[in-house]
Protein backbone atom coordinates (compact mmCIF):
# COMPACT_ATOMS: atom_id res chain seq x y z
CA UNK A 1 0.00 0.00 0.00
CA UNK A 2 1.11 3.92 -1.37
CA UNK A 3 1.25 6.00 1.66
CA UNK A 4 -0.21 9.49 0.60
CA UNK A 5 2.86 11.66 0.14
CA UNK A 6 2.59 15.30 2.05
CA UNK A 7 2.97 18.11 -0.02
CA UNK A 8 5.37 20.63 0.85
CA UNK A 9 6.57 24.01 0.18
CA UNK A 10 9.85 25.77 1.78
CA UNK A 11 10.17 29.31 1.78
CA UNK A 12 13.67 30.95 3.36
CA UNK A 13 15.29 34.22 3.47
CA UNK A 14 17.90 33.19 1.21
CA UNK A 15 19.00 30.74 -1.58
CA UNK A 16 21.39 28.75 0.36
CA UNK A 17 19.56 28.09 2.99
CA UNK A 18 16.70 27.17 0.46
CA UNK A 19 18.70 24.92 -1.32
CA UNK A 20 19.78 23.41 1.71
CA UNK A 21 16.39 22.26 3.43
CA UNK A 22 15.08 21.11 -0.18
CA UNK A 23 18.04 19.33 -0.64
CA UNK A 24 17.30 17.23 3.09
CA UNK A 25 13.39 16.92 2.09
CA UNK A 26 13.64 16.09 -1.58
CA UNK A 27 15.36 12.25 -0.41
CA UNK A 28 12.42 11.81 1.57
CA UNK A 29 9.85 9.38 0.29
CA UNK A 30 7.28 10.87 2.72
CA UNK A 31 7.51 14.31 1.67
CA UNK A 32 6.36 15.90 -2.26
CA UNK A 33 8.20 19.03 -2.55
CA UNK A 34 6.36 21.82 -4.04
CA UNK A 35 6.05 25.25 -4.87
CA UNK A 36 4.51 28.30 -2.59
CA UNK A 37 2.57 29.85 -4.91
CA UNK A 38 -1.81 30.43 -5.88
CA UNK A 39 -0.96 27.85 -9.29
CA UNK A 40 1.62 25.48 -7.66
CA UNK A 41 0.35 21.55 -8.68
CA UNK A 42 -0.46 19.89 -5.75
CA UNK A 43 -1.10 22.76 -3.83
CA UNK A 44 0.86 22.68 -0.35
CA UNK A 45 -0.36 21.28 2.15
CA UNK A 46 2.55 22.29 4.86
CA UNK A 47 4.90 25.90 4.35
CA UNK A 48 8.03 25.31 5.93
CA UNK A 49 9.29 28.72 7.13
CA UNK A 50 12.73 29.02 7.86
CA UNK A 51 13.64 32.18 9.51
CA UNK A 52 16.74 33.46 11.84
CA UNK A 53 14.60 35.50 14.47
CA UNK A 54 10.77 35.99 14.62
CA UNK A 55 9.99 39.72 14.04
CA UNK A 56 7.05 41.48 12.25
CA UNK A 57 7.77 40.18 8.87
CA UNK A 58 7.12 37.05 9.60
CA UNK A 59 4.07 37.19 11.42
CA UNK A 60 2.95 38.94 8.86
CA UNK A 61 4.18 36.16 6.69
CA UNK A 62 2.50 33.55 8.66
CA UNK A 63 -0.92 35.45 8.49
CA UNK A 64 -0.62 35.33 5.19
CA UNK A 65 -0.20 31.92 4.89
CA UNK A 66 -3.44 31.15 6.96
CA UNK A 67 -5.30 33.40 5.25
CA UNK A 68 -4.55 32.52 1.83
CA UNK A 69 -4.86 29.24 1.28
CA UNK A 70 -5.02 25.81 3.34
CA UNK A 71 -1.69 25.32 3.76
CA UNK A 72 -0.46 24.89 7.65
CA UNK A 73 3.05 26.44 8.34
CA UNK A 74 5.68 25.13 10.24
CA UNK A 75 8.00 27.74 11.59
CA UNK A 76 11.76 26.89 12.20
CA UNK A 77 13.54 29.79 13.80
CA UNK A 78 17.53 30.17 15.29
CA UNK A 79 16.15 32.31 17.76
CA UNK A 80 12.24 31.92 19.54
CA UNK A 81 11.97 34.03 22.17
CA UNK A 82 9.07 33.28 24.93
CA UNK A 83 7.26 36.50 24.40
CA UNK A 84 7.07 35.45 20.68
CA UNK A 85 5.34 32.25 21.32
CA UNK A 86 1.39 33.92 22.19
CA UNK A 87 2.01 35.46 18.83
CA UNK A 88 3.13 32.77 17.09
CA UNK A 89 0.07 30.73 18.43
CA UNK A 90 -2.06 33.98 16.87
CA UNK A 91 -0.79 34.36 13.77
CA UNK A 92 -1.37 30.69 12.70
CA UNK A 93 1.45 28.96 13.14
CA UNK A 94 0.97 25.19 13.72
CA UNK A 95 4.51 24.02 14.17
CA UNK A 96 7.32 25.29 16.09
CA UNK A 97 10.55 24.27 15.60
CA UNK A 98 14.25 25.39 17.02
CA UNK A 99 16.53 25.44 14.00
CA UNK A 100 19.31 23.62 16.22
CA UNK A 101 16.80 20.70 16.44
CA UNK A 102 15.49 20.51 13.17
CA UNK A 103 17.34 17.66 11.90
CA UNK A 104 15.54 15.83 8.45
CA UNK A 105 14.10 13.51 10.75
CA UNK A 106 12.65 15.86 13.19
CA UNK A 107 11.08 18.04 10.55
CA UNK A 108 9.77 15.21 8.56
CA UNK A 109 7.98 14.38 11.84
CA UNK A 110 6.97 17.23 12.94
CA UNK A 111 5.50 18.25 9.04
CA UNK A 112 3.37 14.80 9.39
CA UNK A 113 1.81 15.72 12.92
CA UNK A 114 0.77 18.94 11.01
CA UNK A 115 -0.37 17.55 8.26
CA UNK A 116 -2.86 16.08 10.02
CA UNK A 117 -4.15 18.69 11.95
CA UNK A 118 -1.98 18.61 14.95
CA UNK A 119 0.33 21.14 16.54
CA UNK A 120 4.07 20.95 17.99
CA UNK A 121 5.72 23.37 20.20
CA UNK A 122 8.99 22.61 21.61
CA UNK A 123 8.26 21.47 25.24
CA UNK A 124 10.09 23.83 27.58
CA UNK A 125 7.60 26.67 25.43
CA UNK A 126 4.56 24.94 26.60
CA UNK A 127 4.60 26.05 29.64
CA UNK A 128 5.29 29.30 28.59
CA UNK A 129 1.92 29.81 26.18
CA UNK A 130 0.07 28.25 29.29
CA UNK A 131 1.20 30.86 31.76
CA UNK A 132 0.92 33.39 28.57
CA UNK A 133 -2.27 32.59 28.24
CA UNK A 134 -3.62 32.68 31.78
CA UNK A 135 -2.02 36.34 32.36
CA UNK A 136 -3.84 37.74 29.35
CA UNK A 137 -7.16 35.90 30.92
CA UNK A 138 -6.55 36.82 34.09
CA UNK A 139 -4.87 40.61 33.41
CA UNK A 140 -6.99 41.88 30.47
CA UNK A 141 -9.84 40.01 29.87
CA UNK A 142 -11.16 39.31 33.31
CA UNK A 143 -11.13 42.85 34.25
CA UNK A 144 -13.53 43.28 31.09
CA UNK A 145 -15.56 40.50 31.67
CA UNK A 146 -14.59 38.29 28.72
CA UNK A 147 -13.24 34.94 28.44
CA UNK A 148 -10.85 33.47 25.48
CA UNK A 149 -13.96 32.15 23.83
CA UNK A 150 -15.05 35.65 23.72
CA UNK A 151 -17.65 34.86 25.86
CA UNK A 152 -18.45 37.86 28.55
CA UNK A 153 -19.65 36.97 31.70
CA UNK A 154 -23.00 37.67 31.49
CA UNK A 155 -22.88 34.44 28.79
CA UNK A 156 -21.16 32.62 31.05
CA UNK A 157 -23.99 33.46 34.02
CA UNK A 158 -26.39 32.35 31.40
CA UNK A 159 -25.02 29.24 30.64
CA UNK A 160 -24.18 28.70 34.38
CA UNK A 161 -27.85 28.64 35.27
CA UNK A 162 -29.02 26.60 32.33
CA UNK A 163 -26.19 23.63 33.75
CA UNK A 164 -27.89 23.91 37.10
CA UNK A 165 -31.58 23.46 35.54
CA UNK A 166 -33.20 27.06 35.60
CA UNK A 167 -35.36 27.31 32.94
CA UNK A 168 -35.55 30.99 30.42
CA UNK A 169 -38.05 32.43 33.23
CA UNK A 170 -35.99 32.12 36.13
CA UNK A 171 -32.49 32.74 34.68
CA UNK A 172 -33.99 36.12 33.60
CA UNK A 173 -35.72 36.82 37.00
CA UNK A 174 -32.60 35.65 38.96
CA UNK A 175 -30.29 38.04 36.44
CA UNK A 176 -32.57 41.00 36.23
CA UNK A 177 -33.59 40.27 32.73
CA UNK A 178 -36.18 40.09 30.40
CA UNK A 179 -36.76 36.26 29.12
CA UNK A 180 -36.14 37.94 25.94
CA UNK A 181 -32.86 38.83 26.33
CA UNK A 182 -32.02 35.45 27.84
CA UNK A 183 -33.15 33.85 24.70
CA UNK A 184 -31.48 36.45 22.36
CA UNK A 185 -27.87 35.45 24.98
CA UNK A 186 -28.87 31.53 24.39
CA UNK A 187 -29.30 32.13 20.51
CA UNK A 188 -25.98 34.17 20.46
CA UNK A 189 -23.68 31.73 22.18
CA UNK A 190 -25.22 28.34 19.92
CA UNK A 191 -24.41 30.82 17.23
CA UNK A 192 -20.88 31.97 17.71
CA UNK A 193 -20.02 28.50 19.05
CA UNK A 194 -21.70 26.90 15.94
CA UNK A 195 -23.80 24.69 18.35
CA UNK A 196 -27.20 22.78 17.87
CA UNK A 197 -28.65 23.51 21.23
CA UNK A 198 -28.30 24.81 24.52
CA UNK A 199 -27.23 21.56 26.05
CA UNK A 200 -24.10 21.40 23.50
CA UNK A 201 -23.23 25.43 24.92
CA UNK A 202 -23.48 23.44 28.39
CA UNK A 203 -21.50 20.84 27.36
CA UNK A 204 -18.92 23.25 25.65
CA UNK A 205 -18.42 25.87 28.19
CA UNK A 206 -17.94 22.75 31.27
CA UNK A 207 -15.47 21.70 28.88
CA UNK A 208 -13.88 24.95 28.80
CA UNK A 209 -14.12 24.87 32.91
CA UNK A 210 -16.18 28.23 32.05
CA UNK A 211 -18.50 26.74 34.58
Amino acid sequence: MTTKRIAVAVHTRDPITQAGVTSQLRPRPEIALTEWSETADPAPEVVVLVVDAVDEDVLRLLRHITRTGTARPVLVAAVIEQKSIVDLAECGAAGVIRRAEATPEHLVHVIGTVAKGNGHLPSDLVGRLLEEVGRLQGQVLAPRGLHLTGLGARKVDVLRLVAEGYDTADIAAKLSYSERTIKNVLHAVITRLQLRNRSRAVAYAMRQGLI
